[in-house]
Protein backbone atom coordinates (compact mmCIF):
# COMPACT_ATOMS: atom_id res chain seq x y z
CA UNK A 1 0.00 0.00 0.00
CA UNK A 2 2.42 2.32 0.87
CA UNK A 3 4.36 1.83 -2.87
CA UNK A 4 1.18 2.50 -4.28
CA UNK A 5 0.44 5.96 -2.16
CA UNK A 6 4.11 6.68 -2.85
CA UNK A 7 3.17 6.18 -6.35
CA UNK A 8 0.04 8.18 -6.33
CA UNK A 9 1.74 11.27 -4.54
CA UNK A 10 4.08 12.24 -6.95
CA UNK A 11 2.42 11.27 -10.22
CA UNK A 12 0.25 14.36 -9.47
CA UNK A 13 3.46 16.58 -8.78
CA UNK A 14 3.75 16.86 -12.40
CA UNK A 15 0.00 17.93 -12.28
CA UNK A 16 0.35 20.38 -9.52
CA UNK A 17 3.43 22.07 -11.48
CA UNK A 18 1.30 22.38 -14.33
CA UNK A 19 -1.89 23.77 -12.59
CA UNK A 20 0.36 26.28 -11.08
CA UNK A 21 1.62 27.09 -14.26
CA UNK A 22 -1.85 27.28 -15.70
CA UNK A 23 -2.64 30.06 -12.84
CA UNK A 24 0.03 32.09 -12.99
CA UNK A 25 0.20 32.36 -16.91
CA UNK A 26 -3.66 33.71 -16.10
CA UNK A 27 -2.28 36.07 -13.27
CA UNK A 28 0.15 37.53 -16.15
CA UNK A 29 -2.44 37.64 -18.79
CA UNK A 30 -5.01 39.51 -16.65
CA UNK A 31 -2.23 42.34 -16.79
CA UNK A 32 -3.37 44.31 -20.06
CA UNK A 33 -0.45 46.24 -21.52
CA UNK A 34 -1.43 49.26 -23.09
CA UNK A 35 1.02 51.58 -24.98
CA UNK A 36 1.72 54.95 -24.77
CA UNK A 37 3.12 56.84 -28.12
CA UNK A 38 5.99 59.64 -28.62
CA UNK A 39 7.26 61.03 -32.10
CA UNK A 40 9.74 63.56 -31.97
CA UNK A 41 13.46 64.40 -32.56
CA UNK A 42 15.62 61.65 -31.25
CA UNK A 43 18.74 62.49 -33.48
CA UNK A 44 19.74 65.75 -35.16
CA UNK A 45 20.18 69.04 -33.72
CA UNK A 46 17.37 68.87 -31.71
CA UNK A 47 17.79 65.43 -30.26
CA UNK A 48 18.34 66.26 -26.49
CA UNK A 49 15.47 68.25 -27.16
CA UNK A 50 13.28 64.97 -27.69
CA UNK A 51 14.96 63.03 -25.24
CA UNK A 52 14.34 65.34 -22.82
CA UNK A 53 10.61 65.23 -23.34
CA UNK A 54 10.74 61.32 -23.41
CA UNK A 55 12.24 60.83 -20.15
CA UNK A 56 9.72 62.33 -18.53
CA UNK A 57 7.40 60.32 -19.91
CA UNK A 58 9.46 57.05 -18.98
CA UNK A 59 9.92 58.20 -15.56
CA UNK A 60 6.65 58.60 -15.13
CA UNK A 61 5.27 55.44 -16.65
CA UNK A 62 8.04 53.43 -14.29
CA UNK A 63 6.76 54.83 -11.41
CA UNK A 64 2.70 54.16 -12.72
CA UNK A 65 4.05 50.71 -13.09
CA UNK A 66 6.00 50.40 -10.07
CA UNK A 67 2.27 51.68 -8.00
CA UNK A 68 0.00 49.33 -9.73
CA UNK A 69 -2.66 50.84 -12.25
CA UNK A 70 -6.35 49.15 -12.48
CA UNK A 71 -8.47 50.64 -14.79
CA UNK A 72 -12.06 48.95 -15.18
CA UNK A 73 -11.04 45.87 -13.18
CA UNK A 74 -7.86 44.89 -14.88
CA UNK A 75 -4.67 45.64 -14.14
CA UNK A 76 -3.01 47.35 -16.54
CA UNK A 77 1.23 48.05 -17.57
CA UNK A 78 2.07 50.95 -19.56
CA UNK A 79 4.70 50.77 -21.85
CA UNK A 80 6.29 53.63 -24.16
CA UNK A 81 6.72 53.09 -27.70
CA UNK A 82 8.74 56.47 -28.76
CA UNK A 83 9.86 56.48 -32.66
CA UNK A 84 12.08 59.52 -34.21
CA UNK A 85 10.62 61.73 -36.48
CA UNK A 86 13.76 63.80 -36.99
CA UNK A 87 11.68 66.77 -36.38
CA UNK A 88 9.73 66.57 -39.53
CA UNK A 89 6.19 67.25 -39.85
CA UNK A 90 5.96 64.49 -42.43
CA UNK A 91 7.71 61.47 -40.10
CA UNK A 92 5.22 62.66 -37.52
CA UNK A 93 2.43 62.04 -39.40
CA UNK A 94 3.55 58.80 -40.50
CA UNK A 95 4.89 57.76 -36.97
CA UNK A 96 1.64 58.60 -35.49
CA UNK A 97 -0.42 56.27 -37.66
CA UNK A 98 2.06 53.73 -36.98
CA UNK A 99 1.53 54.27 -33.30
CA UNK A 100 -2.30 53.75 -33.38
CA UNK A 101 -2.91 51.09 -35.82
CA UNK A 102 0.19 48.85 -34.54
CA UNK A 103 0.11 49.85 -30.75
CA UNK A 104 -3.03 51.36 -30.84
CA UNK A 105 -2.47 54.42 -28.77
CA UNK A 106 -5.03 56.27 -27.32
CA UNK A 107 -2.50 59.06 -27.21
CA UNK A 108 0.85 60.47 -29.02
CA UNK A 109 3.01 62.87 -27.04
CA UNK A 110 4.57 64.91 -29.45
CA UNK A 111 6.76 68.14 -28.76
CA UNK A 112 6.74 70.05 -32.02
CA UNK A 113 4.45 72.40 -33.67
CA UNK A 114 4.45 70.87 -37.34
CA UNK A 115 4.23 67.64 -36.18
CA UNK A 116 1.29 68.63 -34.35
CA UNK A 117 -0.45 70.35 -36.97
CA UNK A 118 -0.18 66.74 -39.09
CA UNK A 119 -1.37 65.20 -36.70
CA UNK A 120 -4.26 67.32 -36.28
CA UNK A 121 -5.33 66.59 -39.52
CA UNK A 122 -6.77 63.10 -38.98
CA UNK A 123 -6.54 62.67 -35.02
CA UNK A 124 -10.12 63.19 -34.51
CA UNK A 125 -11.45 60.42 -37.16
CA UNK A 126 -8.61 58.50 -36.67
CA UNK A 127 -9.69 58.80 -32.26
CA UNK A 128 -6.93 59.41 -30.58
CA UNK A 129 -5.13 62.40 -28.38
CA UNK A 130 -2.41 64.52 -29.39
CA UNK A 131 -0.54 65.76 -26.37
CA UNK A 132 0.74 68.66 -28.04
CA UNK A 133 3.99 70.02 -26.04
CA UNK A 134 4.21 73.43 -27.68
CA UNK A 135 3.87 76.79 -26.68
CA UNK A 136 2.27 77.67 -30.18
CA UNK A 137 -1.42 79.70 -29.69
CA UNK A 138 -2.52 78.11 -32.70
CA UNK A 139 -2.73 74.68 -31.44
CA UNK A 140 -5.51 74.48 -29.52
CA UNK A 141 -7.42 77.83 -31.44
CA UNK A 142 -8.38 75.41 -34.34
CA UNK A 143 -10.71 73.50 -32.08
CA UNK A 144 -9.36 70.08 -32.24
CA UNK A 145 -11.34 68.18 -29.60
CA UNK A 146 -8.58 65.64 -28.88
CA UNK A 147 -6.07 67.89 -28.68
CA UNK A 148 -4.00 68.96 -25.07
CA UNK A 149 -2.06 71.47 -25.38
CA UNK A 150 0.71 71.20 -22.68
CA UNK A 151 2.81 74.47 -21.73
CA UNK A 152 1.21 78.10 -21.55
CA UNK A 153 0.91 79.46 -25.25
CA UNK A 154 3.77 81.52 -25.35
CA UNK A 155 2.08 84.67 -26.21
CA UNK A 156 2.32 85.95 -22.29
CA UNK A 157 5.81 86.22 -22.72
CA UNK A 158 6.36 88.47 -25.82
CA UNK A 159 5.33 91.89 -24.27
CA UNK A 160 7.06 90.97 -20.49
CA UNK A 161 10.64 89.54 -22.49
CA UNK A 162 10.16 92.99 -24.84
CA UNK A 163 9.90 95.58 -22.15
CA UNK A 164 12.91 93.59 -20.29
CA UNK A 165 15.23 93.80 -23.03
CA UNK A 166 14.32 97.66 -23.92
CA UNK A 167 14.67 98.92 -21.19
CA UNK A 168 18.20 97.01 -20.45
CA UNK A 169 19.68 97.64 -23.91
CA UNK A 170 17.78 99.71 -26.38
CA UNK A 171 15.47 99.23 -28.99
CA UNK A 172 17.43 97.79 -32.26
CA UNK A 173 16.31 93.85 -32.17
CA UNK A 174 18.30 91.25 -34.56
CA UNK A 175 16.01 88.38 -35.39
CA UNK A 176 17.98 84.99 -35.66
CA UNK A 177 15.20 82.55 -35.13
CA UNK A 178 15.48 78.56 -35.98
CA UNK A 179 13.28 78.01 -39.04
CA UNK A 180 10.82 75.57 -37.73
CA UNK A 181 7.52 76.06 -37.71
CA UNK A 182 7.25 76.97 -33.81
CA UNK A 183 9.90 79.31 -34.43
CA UNK A 184 8.10 81.02 -37.40
CA UNK A 185 5.20 81.13 -35.12
CA UNK A 186 7.03 83.01 -32.82
CA UNK A 187 8.61 85.19 -34.93
CA UNK A 188 4.99 86.25 -36.68
CA UNK A 189 4.25 87.57 -33.13
CA UNK A 190 7.53 88.97 -31.98
CA UNK A 191 8.05 91.58 -34.63
CA UNK A 192 4.84 93.84 -34.96
CA UNK A 193 4.93 93.73 -30.95
CA UNK A 194 8.76 94.91 -31.22
CA UNK A 195 7.94 97.38 -33.34
CA UNK A 196 4.71 98.29 -31.42
CA UNK A 197 6.53 98.99 -28.32
CA UNK A 198 8.63 101.57 -30.19
CA UNK A 199 11.44 99.54 -31.65
CA UNK A 200 12.91 98.88 -35.07
CA UNK A 201 13.83 94.98 -36.26
CA UNK A 202 17.03 95.85 -38.23
CA UNK A 203 17.57 92.29 -39.78
CA UNK A 204 15.94 88.96 -39.55
CA UNK A 205 17.37 86.10 -40.64
CA UNK A 206 16.08 82.36 -39.73
CA UNK A 207 18.29 79.61 -39.47
CA UNK A 208 18.08 75.57 -39.54
CA UNK A 209 18.74 75.06 -35.78
CA UNK A 210 18.48 71.13 -36.61
CA UNK A 211 21.12 70.98 -39.18
CA UNK A 212 23.81 73.41 -38.65
CA UNK A 213 26.26 73.60 -36.13
CA UNK A 214 27.87 76.69 -37.61
CA UNK A 215 25.96 79.65 -37.52
CA UNK A 216 28.49 82.84 -38.14
CA UNK A 217 28.06 83.36 -41.68
CA UNK A 218 24.01 84.39 -40.50
CA UNK A 219 25.22 85.81 -36.93
CA UNK A 220 27.43 87.96 -39.56
CA UNK A 221 24.51 89.38 -41.61
CA UNK A 222 22.91 90.14 -38.39
CA UNK A 223 25.49 91.77 -36.60
CA UNK A 224 26.13 93.89 -39.77
CA UNK A 225 23.18 95.98 -38.67
CA UNK A 226 24.60 96.39 -35.42
CA UNK A 227 21.58 95.15 -33.20
CA UNK A 228 21.60 95.95 -29.66
CA UNK A 229 19.27 92.85 -28.43
CA UNK A 230 19.05 89.36 -30.21
CA UNK A 231 15.80 87.47 -30.69
CA UNK A 232 16.91 84.16 -30.84
CA UNK A 233 15.33 80.60 -30.00
CA UNK A 234 15.14 76.97 -30.80
CA UNK A 235 16.72 73.85 -28.79
CA UNK A 236 19.06 74.41 -26.22
CA UNK A 237 22.25 73.69 -27.63
CA UNK A 238 21.98 74.93 -30.78
CA UNK A 239 20.69 78.07 -29.66
CA UNK A 240 23.78 78.44 -27.13
CA UNK A 241 26.07 78.04 -30.10
CA UNK A 242 24.19 81.24 -32.08
CA UNK A 243 24.68 82.80 -28.51
CA UNK A 244 28.23 81.90 -28.37
CA UNK A 245 29.41 82.34 -31.93
CA UNK A 246 27.35 85.56 -31.35
CA UNK A 247 29.72 87.04 -28.58
CA UNK A 248 32.44 85.81 -30.16
CA UNK A 249 31.68 88.15 -33.39
CA UNK A 250 31.59 90.97 -30.68
CA UNK A 251 27.65 90.72 -29.75
CA UNK A 252 27.20 93.21 -26.04
CA UNK A 253 23.84 92.77 -25.95
CA UNK A 254 20.93 91.49 -24.17
CA UNK A 255 19.21 87.82 -25.82
CA UNK A 256 15.73 87.06 -25.86
CA UNK A 257 14.93 83.52 -25.57
CA UNK A 258 12.26 81.87 -27.30
CA UNK A 259 10.82 79.40 -24.20
CA UNK A 260 12.60 75.86 -26.21
CA UNK A 261 15.59 77.15 -25.24
CA UNK A 262 16.49 77.08 -21.92
CA UNK A 263 19.46 78.81 -19.98
CA UNK A 264 20.55 75.65 -17.79
CA UNK A 265 21.06 73.71 -20.81
CA UNK A 266 22.89 76.30 -22.92
CA UNK A 267 25.15 77.51 -19.95
CA UNK A 268 26.51 74.02 -21.00
CA UNK A 269 27.51 74.90 -24.03
CA UNK A 270 28.74 78.37 -23.93
CA UNK A 271 30.93 77.35 -20.78
CA UNK A 272 28.73 78.95 -18.12
CA UNK A 273 26.41 81.55 -17.84
CA UNK A 274 28.82 84.73 -18.50
CA UNK A 275 28.25 84.53 -22.33
CA UNK A 276 23.89 84.83 -21.24
CA UNK A 277 24.40 88.04 -18.95
CA UNK A 278 21.53 90.05 -20.33
CA UNK A 279 19.00 87.31 -21.37
CA UNK A 280 15.46 86.42 -21.01
CA UNK A 281 13.81 83.19 -20.97
CA UNK A 282 11.76 80.57 -19.06
CA UNK A 283 13.14 79.37 -15.78
CA UNK A 284 14.81 76.20 -15.37
CA UNK A 285 13.50 73.44 -13.66
CA UNK A 286 16.27 73.00 -11.46
CA UNK A 287 15.88 76.39 -10.14
CA UNK A 288 12.50 76.65 -9.46
CA UNK A 289 11.60 76.62 -5.56
CA UNK A 290 8.40 75.21 -5.80
CA UNK A 291 7.49 71.85 -4.26
CA UNK A 292 6.41 70.01 -7.28
CA UNK A 293 8.91 71.07 -9.33
CA UNK A 294 11.71 70.59 -6.13
CA UNK A 295 10.23 66.79 -5.80
CA UNK A 296 10.45 66.22 -9.60
CA UNK A 297 14.25 67.29 -9.66
CA UNK A 298 15.31 64.99 -6.70
CA UNK A 299 13.32 62.26 -8.25
CA UNK A 300 14.52 62.68 -11.49
CA UNK A 301 18.08 63.02 -10.50
CA UNK A 302 17.78 59.74 -8.64
CA UNK A 303 16.49 58.14 -11.32
CA UNK A 304 18.89 59.44 -14.08
CA UNK A 305 21.74 60.38 -12.07
CA UNK A 306 23.04 63.31 -9.70
CA UNK A 307 24.22 65.54 -12.71
CA UNK A 308 21.53 65.15 -15.09
CA UNK A 309 19.04 68.23 -14.70
CA UNK A 310 15.75 67.96 -15.35
CA UNK A 311 14.22 70.55 -17.81
CA UNK A 312 10.45 71.78 -18.53
CA UNK A 313 10.20 68.95 -21.13
CA UNK A 314 11.25 66.36 -18.82
CA UNK A 315 9.06 68.10 -15.49
CA UNK A 316 5.75 68.73 -17.94
CA UNK A 317 5.39 65.62 -19.82
CA UNK A 318 6.24 63.50 -16.47
CA UNK A 319 2.84 65.46 -15.07
CA UNK A 320 0.67 64.46 -18.03
CA UNK A 321 1.85 61.31 -18.19
CA UNK A 322 0.51 60.75 -14.77
CA UNK A 323 -2.63 62.63 -15.79
CA UNK A 324 -3.51 60.20 -18.78
CA UNK A 325 -3.02 57.23 -15.99
CA UNK A 326 -5.32 58.59 -14.18
CA UNK A 327 -7.79 59.70 -17.04
CA UNK A 328 -7.97 56.46 -18.19
CA UNK A 329 -8.58 55.37 -14.60
CA UNK A 330 -11.54 57.84 -14.30
CA UNK A 331 -13.02 56.93 -17.37
CA UNK A 332 -12.94 53.27 -16.69
CA UNK A 333 -11.30 52.70 -20.16
CA UNK A 334 -7.25 52.93 -21.82
CA UNK A 335 -8.69 52.67 -25.36
CA UNK A 336 -11.65 55.51 -26.26
CA UNK A 337 -9.57 58.65 -26.66
CA UNK A 338 -12.91 60.53 -26.12
CA UNK A 339 -13.71 58.84 -23.05
CA UNK A 340 -10.11 59.49 -21.77
CA UNK A 341 -9.81 63.27 -23.36
CA UNK A 342 -13.18 64.46 -21.00
CA UNK A 343 -11.66 63.20 -17.91
CA UNK A 344 -8.17 64.87 -18.51
CA UNK A 345 -8.64 67.49 -16.47
CA UNK A 346 -10.31 66.49 -13.68
CA UNK A 347 -7.15 63.96 -13.63
CA UNK A 348 -4.43 66.96 -13.81
CA UNK A 349 -6.79 68.88 -11.61
CA UNK A 350 -6.48 66.17 -8.95
CA UNK A 351 -2.67 64.64 -9.08
CA UNK A 352 -0.70 64.92 -6.38
CA UNK A 353 1.72 67.55 -5.76
CA UNK A 354 4.59 65.43 -6.00
CA UNK A 355 3.20 64.19 -9.08
CA UNK A 356 2.60 67.73 -10.37
CA UNK A 357 6.21 69.00 -11.63
CA UNK A 358 4.50 72.35 -13.18
CA UNK A 359 1.70 73.15 -11.12
CA UNK A 360 -1.17 72.41 -13.28
CA UNK A 361 -4.06 73.28 -11.79
CA UNK A 362 -6.40 71.73 -15.18
CA UNK A 363 -7.46 72.17 -18.15
CA UNK A 364 -9.34 75.11 -20.29
CA UNK A 365 -12.06 74.99 -22.58
CA UNK A 366 -10.22 75.07 -25.56
CA UNK A 367 -7.78 71.79 -24.53
CA UNK A 368 -4.72 74.12 -23.09
CA UNK A 369 -3.65 73.64 -19.45
CA UNK A 370 -4.24 76.00 -16.79
CA UNK A 371 -0.34 76.59 -15.34
CA UNK A 372 1.37 79.61 -14.61
CA UNK A 373 4.30 80.60 -16.48
CA UNK A 374 7.65 81.14 -15.08
CA UNK A 375 10.52 82.97 -16.19
CA UNK A 376 14.33 83.84 -15.45
CA UNK A 377 16.91 86.69 -16.69
CA UNK A 378 20.74 86.47 -16.71
CA UNK A 379 22.29 88.97 -13.83
CA UNK A 380 25.76 89.06 -12.68
CA UNK A 381 26.11 85.64 -14.03
CA UNK A 382 23.43 84.15 -12.54
CA UNK A 383 19.61 82.45 -13.25
CA UNK A 384 17.47 85.58 -11.16
CA UNK A 385 13.89 84.17 -10.86
CA UNK A 386 11.12 86.75 -12.10
CA UNK A 387 7.78 87.09 -12.55
CA UNK A 388 5.88 88.31 -15.79
CA UNK A 389 3.64 90.91 -13.64
CA UNK A 390 7.32 92.44 -11.96
CA UNK A 391 8.59 92.61 -15.83
CA UNK A 392 5.59 94.48 -16.61
CA UNK A 393 6.34 97.66 -14.11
Amino acid sequence: MKAVFSRRRFATLPLAAALFGVFAAGVTLAQESVKIGYTGPLSGGAALYGKNVVSGIEMAVKEINTAGLEVAGKKVKLELVALDDKYSPAEAAINARRLVQQYQTAAVFVPHSGGIYAMQAFNEQEKFIVMAYSSTPKITEVGNKLTIRIPPTFNSYIEPFIRYEMKKFGKKVGMLPGDHEYAKNWSLLFAPAWEKAGGSVVSNNPMSYNRSADFYSGVSRVMAEKPEVMFIGGPSEPTALVAKQARELGFKGGFLLMDQAKLDEMAKVTGGLALLEGSIGVLPVSYDESPGAKAFSAAYRKMYGADRDPTTESSYNYALTHALAAAMKLAGTTSDATAIRSKLGEALAKLPREQNAGGFRGIDAVGGTLVDPVVATVEGGKIKPVGLSELMK
